[in-house]
């Protein structure tokens, strides 16, 4: 579905109040993946990194400085019209839906602009009403919807004309708890169901962990990883925390290849790298134990330290 190799963008900065000098920046710097069809997967990285600058040379709305990439067997930036036909978009807080018109009718634009045909475009409606629970406000103007309710409309947007690939850059920011997991649910649907390949930008490693097996991480425009959340996790989550509770309160433990990072009464947390069976010996050695529970670091974290480059 995506075909990227070694794909580059350099922009020309003008930098300087009197005198104005030309710098070189490379937002992506020759990155190489491929995406098949079906897959669910995220893209993350922290701001700047390049993120956005690649879904639009896929989207072909920039046109790269080197490299090659083809999307949908096509080369986005030569075809962009004909691309558009196959793939949707939903781009942040980018509004795509008339801000003055009640909700259908933007639909019903969008028909026209897509040149879908009247049957199969109220098939499709009626079924993104029922996922993404439109009923209730399908006659509302854009302009007085809450944001989950625009969110939800974004998205039957993009999908009103039967996209193959489904690019979606901070799809629930700013949705609370059950919209978040309504537009996470109609996600999986349309990707388990219908075979829709989506590629997820976001910030919100709840919604990375919760839909997708397979993760880009891109930072300073250089993709640093392409693999599984597991995998992820074991690379870079070398640090673990044993939570030791004890029989009664004492000074911090002082045991071989670990730090202690907290205390609370008879409560300590000590920061290890390596095999815990090791430490936890040491911890029973020299001190009356009640329990033991390792913590794992969570994708937050992890994610946290390769952006500060830990």
């Amino acid at each position: 579905m995506i075909e990227v190799d070694a794909l580059s963008k350099r922009f020309v900065v003008r930098r300087g109040r009197f005198r104005r000098e030309r710098h070189m920046v490379e937002a992506v710097k020759e990155i190489s993946f491929r995406v098949e069809p079906g897959e669910l997967l995220g893209y993350l990285g922290p701001n700047g990194a390049g993120k956005s600058t690649t879904i639009k040379m896929l989207t072909g709305i920039l046109v790269p400085s080197g490299g090659n990439v083809r999307v949908a067997g096509l080369e986005p930036s030569r075809r962009r019209i004909e691309l558009a036909r196959r793939i949707g978009a939903m781009f942040g807080q980018r509004v795509q839906l008339w801000w003055d018109l009640p909700l259908v009718d933007s639909f019903e634009l969008l028909r026209h602009v897509y040149k879908v045909p009247a049957d199969r475009h109220r098939e499709r409606l009626a079924r993104l009403r029922s996922v993404l629970d439109l009923d209730t406000f399908l006659q509302t103007p854009v302009r007085q919807l809450s944001l989950g309710q625009r969110i939800r409309g974004e998205l039957a947007a993009s999908m009103l004309h039967g996209p193959e690939l489904l690019f979606l850059d901070e799809p629930t920011i700013g949705l609370d708890v059950v919209a978040k997991q309504r537009v996470r649910d109609f996600l999986l649907e349309i990707n388990r169901q219908d075979g829709v390949t989506v590629m997820l930008t976001t910030h919100d490693l709840g919604d990375i962990e919760r839909l997708c097996e397979r993760l880009l991480v891109i930072d300073r425009g250089s993709l640093i990883w392409d693999g599984g959340i597991p995998e992820l996790k074991e690379r870079f989550g070398g640090e673990r925390t044993l939570v030791v509770d004890l029989e009664e309160p004492l000074a911090p433990l002082s045991i071989a290849g670990a730090v202690v990072e907290r205390v609370d009464g008879p409560r300590q947390w000590l920061r290890f790298r390596g095999p815990a069976s090791d430490l936890t010996a040491r911890v029973v050695g020299s001190a009356r134990v009640v329990d033991l529970q390792i913590q794992e670091p969570d994708i937050e974290e992890i994610v946290r330290r390769i952006y500060a480059h830990e």
